[in-house]
Protein backbone atom coordinates (compact mmCIF):
# COMPACT_ATOMS: atom_id res chain seq x y z
CA UNK A 1 0.00 0.00 0.00
CA UNK A 2 2.83 2.36 0.77
CA UNK A 3 4.46 1.72 -2.62
CA UNK A 4 1.23 2.56 -4.40
CA UNK A 5 0.86 5.87 -2.48
CA UNK A 6 4.43 6.95 -3.19
CA UNK A 7 4.08 6.13 -6.88
CA UNK A 8 0.86 8.21 -7.04
CA UNK A 9 2.54 11.28 -5.44
CA UNK A 10 5.49 11.42 -7.86
CA UNK A 11 3.48 12.71 -10.86
CA UNK A 12 1.88 15.36 -8.64
CA UNK A 13 5.29 16.60 -7.44
CA UNK A 14 6.51 16.78 -11.04
CA UNK A 15 3.52 18.77 -12.11
CA UNK A 16 3.90 21.25 -9.26
CA UNK A 17 7.62 21.58 -9.93
CA UNK A 18 7.14 22.28 -13.62
CA UNK A 19 4.38 24.79 -12.83
CA UNK A 20 6.62 26.63 -10.34
CA UNK A 21 9.45 26.80 -12.87
CA UNK A 22 7.06 28.21 -15.50
CA UNK A 23 5.83 30.88 -13.07
CA UNK A 24 9.36 31.93 -12.11
CA UNK A 25 10.50 32.11 -15.73
CA UNK A 26 7.37 34.07 -16.69
CA UNK A 27 7.85 36.62 -13.93
CA UNK A 28 11.52 36.98 -14.85
CA UNK A 29 10.69 37.58 -18.49
CA UNK A 30 7.96 40.01 -17.47
CA UNK A 31 10.21 42.09 -15.28
CA UNK A 32 13.04 42.08 -17.82
CA UNK A 33 10.65 43.30 -20.50
CA UNK A 34 11.02 40.29 -22.81
CA UNK A 35 7.30 39.58 -22.71
CA UNK A 36 4.25 41.56 -21.78
CA UNK A 37 5.88 44.92 -22.56
CA UNK A 38 3.66 46.70 -25.03
CA UNK A 39 5.35 50.12 -25.18
CA UNK A 40 2.39 52.44 -25.46
CA UNK A 41 4.56 55.54 -24.86
CA UNK A 42 4.44 58.32 -22.32
CA UNK A 43 1.03 59.69 -21.48
CA UNK A 44 0.68 63.38 -22.38
CA UNK A 45 -1.99 66.05 -22.75
CA UNK A 46 -2.21 68.12 -25.92
CA UNK A 47 -3.84 71.17 -27.46
CA UNK A 48 -4.00 72.61 -30.97
CA UNK A 49 -2.07 75.71 -32.03
CA UNK A 50 -4.57 78.27 -33.32
CA UNK A 51 -4.99 81.89 -34.31
CA UNK A 52 -5.93 84.09 -31.39
CA UNK A 53 -5.90 87.73 -30.34
CA UNK A 54 -3.55 88.09 -27.38
CA UNK A 55 -3.50 91.05 -25.03
CA UNK A 56 -0.53 91.34 -22.72
CA UNK A 57 -1.55 92.32 -19.19
CA UNK A 58 0.29 93.89 -16.29
CA UNK A 59 -1.50 93.01 -13.06
CA UNK A 60 -1.25 94.96 -9.82
CA UNK A 61 -3.25 95.46 -6.64
CA UNK A 62 -4.13 98.65 -4.82
CA UNK A 63 -6.78 100.80 -3.20
CA UNK A 64 -9.68 102.87 -4.51
CA UNK A 65 -9.37 106.57 -3.75
CA UNK A 66 -10.94 109.85 -4.92
CA UNK A 67 -9.17 111.45 -7.84
CA UNK A 68 -9.58 114.85 -6.15
CA UNK A 69 -9.58 115.02 -2.36
CA UNK A 70 -9.08 118.22 -0.34
CA UNK A 71 -8.01 117.99 3.29
CA UNK A 72 -9.64 120.68 5.43
CA UNK A 73 -7.37 122.12 8.13
CA UNK A 74 -7.90 125.37 10.11
CA UNK A 75 -5.57 128.34 9.78
CA UNK A 76 -6.48 129.54 13.28
CA UNK A 77 -6.77 127.75 16.60
CA UNK A 78 -9.81 127.62 18.80
CA UNK A 79 -12.96 125.80 19.87
CA UNK A 80 -15.45 124.52 17.31
CA UNK A 81 -18.74 126.19 18.13
CA UNK A 82 -20.61 125.02 15.01
CA UNK A 83 -20.17 121.92 12.85
CA UNK A 84 -22.55 122.35 9.94
CA UNK A 85 -21.96 118.99 8.19
CA UNK A 86 -21.76 115.31 8.94
CA UNK A 87 -19.87 112.57 7.15
CA UNK A 88 -21.42 111.64 3.83
CA UNK A 89 -23.08 115.03 3.22
CA UNK A 90 -22.71 116.57 -0.21
CA UNK A 91 -21.61 120.21 -0.13
CA UNK A 92 -21.23 122.89 -2.76
CA UNK A 93 -18.40 125.37 -3.04
CA UNK A 94 -18.86 128.12 -0.43
CA UNK A 95 -21.13 126.14 1.92
CA UNK A 96 -20.43 126.54 5.66
CA UNK A 97 -18.45 123.66 7.14
CA UNK A 98 -17.10 124.76 10.53
CA UNK A 99 -17.26 127.85 12.70
CA UNK A 100 -14.50 128.43 15.30
CA UNK A 101 -15.07 130.59 18.40
CA UNK A 102 -14.14 134.15 17.29
CA UNK A 103 -14.01 135.94 20.67
CA UNK A 104 -10.22 136.09 20.93
CA UNK A 105 -9.82 137.32 17.36
CA UNK A 106 -12.57 139.92 17.78
CA UNK A 107 -10.87 141.23 20.94
CA UNK A 108 -7.58 141.41 19.07
CA UNK A 109 -9.26 143.50 16.37
CA UNK A 110 -10.67 145.90 18.98
CA UNK A 111 -7.21 146.23 20.51
CA UNK A 112 -5.59 146.91 17.17
CA UNK A 113 -8.29 149.44 16.29
CA UNK A 114 -7.50 151.35 19.48
CA UNK A 115 -3.78 151.17 18.72
CA UNK A 116 -4.43 152.52 15.24
CA UNK A 117 -6.41 155.45 16.60
CA UNK A 118 -3.59 156.19 19.02
CA UNK A 119 -1.05 156.21 16.19
CA UNK A 120 -3.28 158.51 14.15
CA UNK A 121 -3.47 160.95 17.09
CA UNK A 122 0.31 160.88 17.45
CA UNK A 123 0.59 161.55 13.74
CA UNK A 124 -1.49 164.71 14.14
CA UNK A 125 0.68 165.81 17.07
CA UNK A 126 3.81 165.21 15.04
CA UNK A 127 2.37 167.10 12.07
CA UNK A 128 1.58 170.11 14.32
CA UNK A 129 5.09 170.04 15.77
CA UNK A 130 6.48 169.90 12.26
CA UNK A 131 4.50 173.02 11.31
CA UNK A 132 5.96 174.90 14.28
CA UNK A 133 9.46 173.68 13.51
CA UNK A 134 9.09 174.68 9.88
CA UNK A 135 7.98 178.23 10.82
CA UNK A 136 10.88 178.57 13.22
CA UNK A 137 13.28 177.35 10.60
CA UNK A 138 12.03 179.82 7.97
CA UNK A 139 12.32 182.69 10.48
CA UNK A 140 15.83 181.81 11.60
CA UNK A 141 16.94 181.21 8.02
CA UNK A 142 15.96 184.77 7.05
CA UNK A 143 17.60 186.17 10.17
CA UNK A 144 20.75 184.17 9.54
CA UNK A 145 20.93 185.44 5.96
CA UNK A 146 20.76 189.01 7.39
CA UNK A 147 23.41 188.03 9.96
CA UNK A 148 21.04 188.85 12.80
CA UNK A 149 21.52 185.48 14.58
CA UNK A 150 24.49 183.26 15.05
CA UNK A 151 25.22 180.20 12.93
CA UNK A 152 24.76 177.94 15.96
CA UNK A 153 21.19 179.13 16.51
CA UNK A 154 20.41 178.59 12.83
CA UNK A 155 21.81 175.06 12.90
CA UNK A 156 19.77 174.15 16.00
CA UNK A 157 16.55 175.38 14.36
CA UNK A 158 17.30 173.49 11.16
CA UNK A 159 18.07 170.28 13.09
CA UNK A 160 14.77 170.57 14.95
CA UNK A 161 12.94 170.97 11.64
CA UNK A 162 14.67 167.91 10.13
CA UNK A 163 13.92 165.87 13.28
CA UNK A 164 10.21 166.70 13.08
CA UNK A 165 10.14 165.65 9.41
CA UNK A 166 11.65 162.26 10.36
CA UNK A 167 9.17 161.90 13.23
CA UNK A 168 6.31 162.52 10.82
CA UNK A 169 7.56 159.78 8.50
CA UNK A 170 7.97 157.40 11.46
CA UNK A 171 4.41 158.14 12.59
CA UNK A 172 3.12 157.41 9.08
CA UNK A 173 5.03 154.09 9.00
CA UNK A 174 3.63 153.15 12.41
CA UNK A 175 0.13 153.75 11.12
CA UNK A 176 0.82 151.54 8.10
CA UNK A 177 2.11 148.83 10.45
CA UNK A 178 -0.97 149.13 12.67
CA UNK A 179 -3.24 148.93 9.62
CA UNK A 180 -1.41 145.79 8.40
CA UNK A 181 -1.81 144.14 11.80
CA UNK A 182 -5.47 145.07 11.75
CA UNK A 183 -5.93 143.53 8.31
CA UNK A 184 -4.22 140.34 9.49
CA UNK A 185 -6.46 140.18 12.54
CA UNK A 186 -9.53 140.65 10.36
CA UNK A 187 -8.35 137.83 8.08
CA UNK A 188 -7.87 135.57 11.09
CA UNK A 189 -11.38 136.48 12.20
CA UNK A 190 -12.68 135.54 8.75
CA UNK A 191 -10.75 132.25 8.96
CA UNK A 192 -12.82 131.24 11.97
CA UNK A 193 -15.54 130.55 9.43
CA UNK A 194 -14.47 127.65 7.16
CA UNK A 195 -16.33 127.05 3.92
CA UNK A 196 -16.17 124.30 1.29
CA UNK A 197 -13.42 124.98 -1.28
CA UNK A 198 -15.17 122.86 -3.93
CA UNK A 199 -18.17 120.67 -4.61
CA UNK A 200 -17.84 117.25 -3.07
CA UNK A 201 -18.76 114.75 -0.38
CA UNK A 202 -17.60 114.98 3.23
CA UNK A 203 -15.30 112.02 3.93
CA UNK A 204 -13.20 111.26 6.96
CA UNK A 205 -14.86 113.67 9.43
CA UNK A 206 -12.44 113.66 12.39
CA UNK A 207 -13.80 116.34 14.76
CA UNK A 208 -16.91 117.06 16.78
CA UNK A 209 -18.55 120.26 17.95
CA UNK A 210 -16.88 121.53 21.12
CA UNK A 211 -13.41 120.19 20.28
CA UNK A 212 -10.40 122.47 20.12
CA UNK A 213 -8.33 122.47 16.93
CA UNK A 214 -4.83 123.72 16.29
CA UNK A 215 -4.26 126.03 13.36
CA UNK A 216 -1.03 127.29 11.90
CA UNK A 217 -0.65 129.08 8.60
CA UNK A 218 3.01 128.00 8.35
CA UNK A 219 2.47 124.33 9.21
CA UNK A 220 -0.24 121.74 8.85
CA UNK A 221 -2.92 122.14 11.48
CA UNK A 222 -5.47 119.64 12.79
CA UNK A 223 -7.10 117.60 10.04
CA UNK A 224 -10.82 118.10 10.49
CA UNK A 225 -12.38 116.51 7.39
CA UNK A 226 -11.96 115.83 3.70
CA UNK A 227 -14.02 116.98 0.73
CA UNK A 228 -13.84 114.42 -2.07
CA UNK A 229 -15.28 114.03 -5.55
CA UNK A 230 -16.65 110.51 -5.21
CA UNK A 231 -17.98 110.42 -8.76
CA UNK A 232 -14.38 110.60 -10.00
CA UNK A 233 -12.59 107.67 -8.40
CA UNK A 234 -9.27 106.05 -9.26
CA UNK A 235 -7.20 103.06 -8.18
CA UNK A 236 -3.68 103.61 -6.87
CA UNK A 237 -1.59 100.49 -7.56
CA UNK A 238 2.05 99.50 -7.16
CA UNK A 239 3.65 98.06 -10.32
CA UNK A 240 6.91 96.11 -10.14
CA UNK A 241 9.99 97.53 -11.84
CA UNK A 242 10.03 94.62 -14.31
CA UNK A 243 6.54 95.48 -15.56
CA UNK A 244 6.53 99.28 -15.36
CA UNK A 245 8.47 99.55 -18.66
CA UNK A 246 5.45 98.07 -20.45
CA UNK A 247 2.92 100.52 -18.97
CA UNK A 248 2.18 103.74 -20.85
CA UNK A 249 -0.03 106.75 -20.30
CA UNK A 250 -3.65 106.23 -21.48
CA UNK A 251 -3.38 102.42 -21.50
CA UNK A 252 -6.78 100.82 -20.95
CA UNK A 253 -7.32 98.64 -17.91
CA UNK A 254 -9.73 96.13 -16.42
CA UNK A 255 -10.58 96.70 -12.78
CA UNK A 256 -11.92 94.18 -10.27
CA UNK A 257 -13.09 95.50 -6.91
CA UNK A 258 -13.36 93.01 -4.05
CA UNK A 259 -16.64 94.54 -2.94
CA UNK A 260 -18.20 93.66 -6.32
CA UNK A 261 -17.10 90.10 -7.11
CA UNK A 262 -17.50 88.71 -10.62
CA UNK A 263 -17.87 92.23 -12.06
CA UNK A 264 -15.39 93.99 -14.33
CA UNK A 265 -15.02 97.76 -14.60
CA UNK A 266 -13.17 99.85 -17.18
CA UNK A 267 -10.26 102.15 -16.48
CA UNK A 268 -7.45 104.16 -18.04
CA UNK A 269 -3.93 104.96 -16.84
CA UNK A 270 -3.71 108.67 -15.94
CA UNK A 271 -0.43 108.94 -14.03
CA UNK A 272 2.84 106.97 -13.80
CA UNK A 273 5.33 107.82 -11.07
CA UNK A 274 8.95 108.56 -12.01
CA UNK A 275 10.33 107.89 -8.54
CA UNK A 276 10.47 104.38 -7.12
CA UNK A 277 9.18 103.13 -3.78
CA UNK A 278 11.71 100.67 -2.34
CA UNK A 279 10.85 98.32 0.51
CA UNK A 280 13.28 96.01 2.29
CA UNK A 281 16.26 98.01 1.05
CA UNK A 282 19.57 96.19 1.46
CA UNK A 283 17.98 92.80 2.12
CA UNK A 284 17.13 89.76 0.03
CA UNK A 285 13.50 90.85 0.13
CA UNK A 286 14.09 94.24 -1.49
CA UNK A 287 11.21 95.21 -3.79
CA UNK A 288 11.11 98.19 -6.14
CA UNK A 289 7.68 99.41 -7.21
CA UNK A 290 6.25 102.42 -9.00
CA UNK A 291 2.90 104.05 -8.22
CA UNK A 292 0.38 104.09 -11.07
CA UNK A 293 -3.01 105.80 -10.98
CA UNK A 294 -5.86 104.25 -12.97
CA UNK A 295 -9.03 106.30 -13.40
CA UNK A 296 -12.29 104.33 -13.23
CA UNK A 297 -14.16 105.26 -16.41
CA UNK A 298 -17.24 103.15 -15.70
CA UNK A 299 -19.97 105.52 -14.37
CA UNK A 300 -20.10 105.24 -10.59
CA UNK A 301 -21.27 107.00 -7.42
CA UNK A 302 -23.88 108.97 -9.36
CA UNK A 303 -25.81 109.61 -6.15
CA UNK A 304 -22.77 111.57 -4.94
CA UNK A 305 -22.93 114.00 -7.86
CA UNK A 306 -24.75 117.35 -7.70
CA UNK A 307 -26.41 116.67 -11.00
CA UNK A 308 -29.63 114.70 -10.93
CA UNK A 309 -29.24 111.27 -12.47
CA UNK A 310 -31.44 110.70 -15.52
CA UNK A 311 -32.13 107.15 -16.65
CA UNK A 312 -34.08 105.99 -19.62
CA UNK A 313 -37.18 104.03 -18.77
CA UNK A 314 -36.86 102.00 -21.96
CA UNK A 315 -33.99 99.93 -20.59
CA UNK A 316 -35.07 97.33 -18.07
CA UNK A 317 -31.82 95.34 -18.09
CA UNK A 318 -30.52 95.15 -14.49
CA UNK A 319 -26.94 95.13 -15.76
CA UNK A 320 -27.45 98.41 -17.59
CA UNK A 321 -29.19 99.95 -14.57
CA UNK A 322 -26.42 98.84 -12.18
CA UNK A 323 -24.25 101.70 -10.96
CA UNK A 324 -21.43 100.81 -8.52
CA UNK A 325 -20.93 102.82 -5.37
CA UNK A 326 -17.19 102.88 -4.63
CA UNK A 327 -15.81 104.06 -1.31
CA UNK A 328 -12.28 105.23 -0.52
CA UNK A 329 -10.03 102.43 0.68
CA UNK A 330 -11.71 99.54 -1.15
CA UNK A 331 -9.31 96.84 -2.37
CA UNK A 332 -9.01 96.43 -6.12
CA UNK A 333 -7.00 94.51 -8.71
CA UNK A 334 -6.06 96.13 -12.01
CA UNK A 335 -5.09 94.40 -15.26
CA UNK A 336 -3.45 96.99 -17.52
CA UNK A 337 -3.63 96.15 -21.22
CA UNK A 338 -0.17 97.06 -22.52
CA UNK A 339 0.09 95.37 -25.95
CA UNK A 340 -2.30 93.54 -28.28
CA UNK A 341 -1.49 91.13 -31.14
CA UNK A 342 -4.43 90.32 -33.42
CA UNK A 343 -4.89 86.88 -35.06
CA UNK A 344 -1.48 85.44 -34.26
CA UNK A 345 -0.37 81.84 -33.82
CA UNK A 346 -0.73 80.97 -30.16
CA UNK A 347 -0.34 77.95 -27.91
CA UNK A 348 -1.15 77.40 -24.23
CA UNK A 349 1.50 79.13 -22.17
CA UNK A 350 2.40 75.94 -20.28
CA UNK A 351 3.36 74.14 -23.53
CA UNK A 352 6.47 76.29 -23.97
CA UNK A 353 9.42 74.89 -22.03
CA UNK A 354 13.20 75.13 -22.20
CA UNK A 355 15.91 72.65 -23.07
CA UNK A 356 19.70 72.84 -22.86
CA UNK A 357 20.85 71.96 -26.36
CA UNK A 358 24.42 71.69 -25.08
CA UNK A 359 23.35 68.65 -23.04
CA UNK A 360 21.44 67.02 -25.88
CA UNK A 361 21.31 63.31 -25.02
CA UNK A 362 20.30 62.39 -28.59
CA UNK A 363 23.86 62.57 -29.97
CA UNK A 364 26.49 60.01 -28.97
CA UNK A 365 29.19 62.44 -30.05
CA UNK A 366 28.14 64.77 -27.28
CA UNK A 367 28.18 61.91 -24.77
CA UNK A 368 31.70 60.90 -25.77
CA UNK A 369 32.90 64.50 -25.60
CA UNK A 370 31.35 64.83 -22.17
CA UNK A 371 33.05 61.63 -21.02
CA UNK A 372 36.43 62.90 -22.26
CA UNK A 373 35.78 66.22 -20.51
CA UNK A 374 35.03 64.47 -17.22
CA UNK A 375 38.18 62.32 -17.50
CA UNK A 376 40.32 65.33 -18.26
CA UNK A 377 38.85 67.19 -15.31
CA UNK A 378 39.60 64.23 -13.04
CA UNK A 379 43.19 64.18 -14.19
CA UNK A 380 43.71 67.91 -13.74
CA UNK A 381 41.59 68.07 -10.54
CA UNK A 382 39.80 71.12 -11.97
CA UNK A 383 36.10 71.65 -12.46
CA UNK A 384 35.15 72.26 -16.09
CA UNK A 385 31.73 73.71 -16.77
CA UNK A 386 30.26 73.22 -20.21
CA UNK A 387 28.62 76.32 -21.69
CA UNK A 388 24.84 76.20 -21.56
CA UNK A 389 22.67 76.60 -24.66
CA UNK A 390 19.18 77.24 -23.29
CA UNK A 391 16.41 77.54 -25.91
CA UNK A 392 12.64 77.70 -25.85
CA UNK A 393 10.98 74.62 -27.34
CA UNK A 394 7.57 73.10 -27.96
CA UNK A 395 6.88 69.38 -28.34
CA UNK A 396 4.62 68.57 -31.28
CA UNK A 397 2.92 65.18 -31.61
CA UNK A 398 3.65 63.63 -35.05
CA UNK A 399 2.90 59.97 -35.83
CA UNK A 400 2.68 59.06 -32.16
CA UNK A 401 6.01 60.65 -31.29
CA UNK A 402 7.00 63.86 -29.54
CA UNK A 403 9.00 66.05 -31.91
CA UNK A 404 10.91 68.90 -30.29
CA UNK A 405 10.72 72.23 -32.13
CA UNK A 406 12.60 75.37 -31.23
CA UNK A 407 10.28 78.41 -31.13
CA UNK A 408 10.40 82.18 -30.90
CA UNK A 409 7.78 83.71 -28.61
CA UNK A 410 6.11 87.10 -28.40
CA UNK A 411 3.66 88.56 -25.92
CA UNK A 412 1.42 86.49 -23.68
CA UNK A 413 -1.74 86.78 -21.63
CA UNK A 414 -2.89 84.70 -18.70
CA UNK A 415 -3.45 81.53 -20.77
CA UNK A 416 -1.75 81.73 -24.19
CA UNK A 417 1.55 82.88 -25.65
CA UNK A 418 2.30 84.19 -29.13
CA UNK A 419 4.51 82.01 -31.37
CA UNK A 420 6.56 84.06 -33.83
CA UNK A 421 8.31 81.09 -35.45
CA UNK A 422 8.59 77.32 -35.06
CA UNK A 423 4.94 76.19 -34.91
CA UNK A 424 2.08 76.55 -37.38
CA UNK A 425 -1.66 76.59 -36.77
CA UNK A 426 -3.32 73.21 -36.53
CA UNK A 427 -0.30 71.42 -35.05
CA UNK A 428 -0.91 69.37 -31.92
CA UNK A 429 1.37 70.54 -29.10
CA UNK A 430 2.02 68.87 -25.78
CA UNK A 431 0.65 70.83 -22.82
CA UNK A 432 1.20 68.48 -19.89
CA UNK A 433 1.87 67.16 -17.49
CA UNK A 434 4.24 69.73 -16.03
CA UNK A 435 6.73 67.10 -14.87
CA UNK A 436 6.66 65.44 -18.28
CA UNK A 437 7.32 68.70 -20.14
CA UNK A 438 9.87 70.16 -17.77
CA UNK A 439 12.13 67.13 -17.47
CA UNK A 440 11.06 63.71 -18.72
CA UNK A 441 9.93 64.19 -22.32
CA UNK A 442 12.65 63.77 -24.94
CA UNK A 443 12.80 64.31 -28.67
CA UNK A 444 11.42 61.24 -30.47
CA UNK A 445 9.74 59.67 -27.43
CA UNK A 446 6.61 57.65 -28.13
CA UNK A 447 3.56 59.30 -26.58
CA UNK A 448 -0.05 58.46 -25.86
CA UNK A 449 -2.50 61.35 -25.90
CA UNK A 450 -4.91 61.45 -22.97
CA UNK A 451 -6.94 64.67 -22.82
CA UNK A 452 -9.63 63.30 -20.51
CA UNK A 453 -8.07 65.08 -17.50
CA UNK A 454 -8.09 68.36 -19.37
CA UNK A 455 -11.72 67.92 -20.40
CA UNK A 456 -12.76 67.06 -16.86
CA UNK A 457 -10.95 70.09 -15.55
Amino acid sequence: MSNKRSSAKKPLFWILGVLGIVIVVGLTLRFTGVIGNTDEGKEVETATAKLKTITQLVSASGKVQPEIEVIIRPDVSGEIIELAVKEGDFVRQGDLLVRIKPDIYQAQIDNLNAALLTQQARLEQTRAALIRAEAAYERDRQLYEKELISEMEYIQTKSEYDSQQASLKAAEYQIESAEAQLRQAREELEQTVIRAPQNGTITGLAVEEGERVLGNSQMAGTEMMRVSLLDRMEVLVEVNENDIVNVNFADTARIEVDAYPERMFKGVVTEIANSARITGSGTNEQVTNYSVKVRITTPHNLDSSPEEMVRTEASEDPEEMFVPNFRPGMSATVDIETQTAVNVVSVPIQSVTVRDFALDADTTEHNSDEAEMIMASDQDNDMMIEQEDIRKVVFVVEDGKAVRKEVETGISDNTHIQILAGVNTGEEVVTGSYRMLSNELKNGDKVTVNNSKTINN
